[in-house]
């Protein structure tokens, strides 16, 4: 026996299959000598003379599908859908020329007489017309694997056109190759879309049902008796469903797309999400993903797409993932992701609702774990929005006595809805001064809380409060979120204090159960500093104009590719790459059904302290206005700018023989005396005393301070 491979043995195959089909075609004409002119009057016997040309009808039709299915494994599906075709076809045949004639040699044969000979007994003529010609129209839906739906669509000419037609347009051998890639299409949960099954839905819930671990623990028993959790009836659910479009067009444009540049993949899944649909295909052995990357732009142009954005590969999988804006979008709404198992029994503490990613599953993260977060983005893109959701993901799981807030609001129009939350230390904050005490505030507790924490020998919030759930404490200490939504306009006012109270709480809170949350609408240098982004590691970025932004943000590109409304980067402090997610929408009815309810559950009970200015408070880095002055170079150092008329770190340095960390101290005492001004880059300061009375007037003004 000869050792053919399978491909092999198709090719012989359909060939014999095409040989038989010519030479029964040729003994209809008597031109197929003695076998076909016994092979014709065998054939017109059991088909009739009518139907004995669906006999090369049909076998060319077997050889097709053969031939189509050289790369694939064979299946019978095709051939069956064939045969049902041909018996329904010699049934019609047999039912026009009725009687004996079939047997005769008229009508459809012996096939065709023993199909309508006793289904016209049973139902009659008319409905044997019904029946034979509703089995024409499934034998179609079963050869060519095509839904109802689809296939009346094509008749009447309904289908969507797609703009490059002629380069799209699918020969038999790709759909059938593009049919087993996309056998598994992997769509959004909660979406109402038709192809998703139980079992996919079930794989998304992140196997919620864990046991409640130390935290959910803490959760519960913290929570006070008479007060309620807001009920989800207060939120609205997802409504509508994405459209990705033609996904067999699409995959299609792909692989031709990178065919044309020397690329062979090979298509895998297809994951349906809120906003983008994700192609994922499997490049050739050799090929260099940069080669990939390297093409957006013209996958966006074969595609006609918005915009495209390329993850290669994504982590953890031998994929790259080609994302395509869909046709549709729909909503995330906060409902559906409260609603999830893996919302309500996560063991984080602080469990905040991001969205879904591109394939649909939830997206929760623990801000205790970050420990801080933070957003930028341009303007309109839904910052604010996800600020919201990030509050009512809090406030849906804990208790005042647990979590308490500070939100500060330069806008002054978008926090003022939850004045009056019984979580709120302070009312919600709109200056800039009373931000900076806020800040203050936040770095003094932080202090305290330290030392709480060594007197009962507890490493961090979790441990002393479980020291309190187990009798040996009186009081916990509950959880502090400071919330900023525009950072920008802090920073441009009193960057200086700003900056210094954010680094210290982001370098030492988490121990303590205080966390930031920072957004601003300019994702600039002046902004987002290199020292708030070493320190704050998780980072959300929604759509910006430029590149440039994004790596302001995310330390790499991509945002500049986001949709808008929602659409965002999310970049965990524990992983190398961000990863894409619809972010949760919630409207402003919502949140204030929310703030309502809970606004009746308890009174919020302010500490008055926080917006107050303290001496002790005045100047994170030393010497503030109106402090003493702890530094006995001072005056030193004063006489010497003066003397010079300009004031350095590396002056100070040199002449007082100091390190530069205290040079550079001196040089703050100065500013805020008024001594010099503020700094201007790699330029010496400029020194506003310049004559002996200003001065002796400074002097004199020093020693009423001290």
């Amino acid at each position: 026996m000869l050792d053919l491979g399978d491909e092999t043995k198709k090719g012989i195959i359909a060939i014999l299959v095409f040989v038989f089909a010519l030479i029964s075609l040729l003994s209809a004409f008597g031109v197929a000598g003695v076998f076909g002119q016994y092979f014709y009057e065998f054939g017109v016997m059991i088909f009739g003379s009518s139907g004995y040309f669906l006999l090369p009808l049909s076998l060319v039709l077997v050889g097709v599908a053969m031939l189509l299915s050289l790369h694939e494994d064979l299946y019978g599906t095709p051939f069956i859908g064939i045969g049902i075709f041909l018996v329904a076809l010699l049934g019609i045949f047999q039912l026009v020329l009725t009687g004996h004639l079939g047997i005769e040699g008229n009508g459809g044969g012996y096939i065709g007489f023993g199909i309508v000979w006793p289904l016209q007994k049973a139902v009659g003529v008319y409905a044997s017309y019904i029946v034979l010609l509703a089995l024409v129209l499934i034998s179609v839906l079963i050869t060519f694997n095509v839904s109802l739906k689809e296939l009346i669509r094509k008749l009447l000419g309904k289908k969507e056109k797609e703009e490059q037609a002629g380069e799209v347009q699918l020969s038999e051998k790709e759909e059938s190759a593009l049919g087993s890639m996309i056998k598994k299409v992997m769509p959004a949960p909660s979406f109402k879309i038709k192809s998703l099954d139980e079992e996919e839905k079930e794989k998304t819930i992140k196997e919620g049902t864990k046991k409640p671990e130390l935290e959910l623990i803490l959760a519960s028993k913290m929570t006070l008796k008479d007060y309620k959790l807001p009920p989800i009836d207060l939120l609205e659910g997802d409504s509508g469903e994405p459209t990705s479009g033609d996904i067999k067009v699409n995959a299609n444009i792909i692989k031709r797309t990178l065919q044309h540049f020397g690329i062979e993949v090979e298509m895998a899944e297809v994951n349906i999400g809120p906003t983008v649909t994700q192609y994922t295909l499997r490049p050739a052995q050799g090929v260099k993903l940069s080669k990939i990357t390297a093409l957006q732009n013209n996958l966006a142009l074969s595609l006609a797409a918005q915009s495209i954005r390329i993850e290669a590969p994504i982590p953890g999988r031998s994929l790259v993932g080609i994302e395509i804006p869909n046709k549709a979008v729909t909503k995330v709404r906060l409902r559906n992701l409260v609603e999830e198992v893996s919302f309500s029994q996560d063991h984080k503490m602080l469990t905040l609702a991001l969205g879904r990613d591109v394939a649909g599953t939830p997206v929760f993260a623990g801000l205790e774990k970050m420990p801080h977060l933070l957003i930028a983005g341009a303007t309109g893109t839904g910052k604010t929005i996800c600020l919201n959701t990030l509050i009512l993901s809090l406030l849906f799981r804990h208790a005042p006595n647990f979590l308490k807030l500070i939100l500060i609001d330069p806008k002054r129009v978008e926090f003022p809805i939850y004045n009056g939350l019984p979580h709120l230390l302070t009312p919600v904050i709109v200056d800039a001064q009373t931000t900076i005490n806020a800040l203050r505030w936040a770095v003094s507790e932080m202090e305290r809380r330290f030392e709480v924490l060594s007197e009962v020998q507890a490493r961090d919030i979790v441990t002393y409060n479980k020291k309190f759930i187990d009798g040996e404490l009186e009081e916990p200490l509950p959880y502090i979120v400071i919330i900023v939504d525009e950072l920008a306009d802090l920073m441009a006012s009193h960057g200086r204090d700003v900056e210094a109270a954010i680094v210290r709480l982001a370098q030492m809170a988490r121990a303590v159960g205080i966390h930031l949350v920072l957004a601003t609408q300019r994702p600039s240098v002046e902004v987002i500093t290199g020292l708030i982004k070493a320190n704050i590691t998780s980072r959300v970025a929604f759509q910006v104009a430029s590149q440039i932004d994004s790596r302001t943000i995310l330390d790499s590109a991509g945002a500049e590719k986001l949709l808008g409304n929602g659409d965002m980067l999310f970049l965990s402090g524990d992983a190398s790459k961000p990863r894409r997610i619809q972010g949760t929408f919630i409207s402003e009815k919502e949140v204030k059904k929310v703030s309502e309810f809970l606004s009746k559950q308890a009174t919020a009970e302010f500490t008055e302290e926080i917006t107050q200015a303290k001496e002790s408070q005045q100047g994170l880095w030393g010497g503030g206005n109106g402090g003493e002055i702890d530094d006995d170079l001072y005056e030193d150092a004063k006489s010497l700018v003066v003397e010079a008329g300009k004031a350095s770190a590396s002056l100070l340095q040199r002449r007082l023989r100091v390190g530069y960390a205290r040079a550079a101290r001196l040089l703050d005492i100065l500013e805020d005396k008024g001594v010099i001004g503020p700094g201007d880059g790699a330029k010496p300061r400029e020194v506003y005393l310049s004559r002996e009375s200003d001065a002796e007037h400074f002097q004199n003004q020093d020693e009423t301070f001290q």
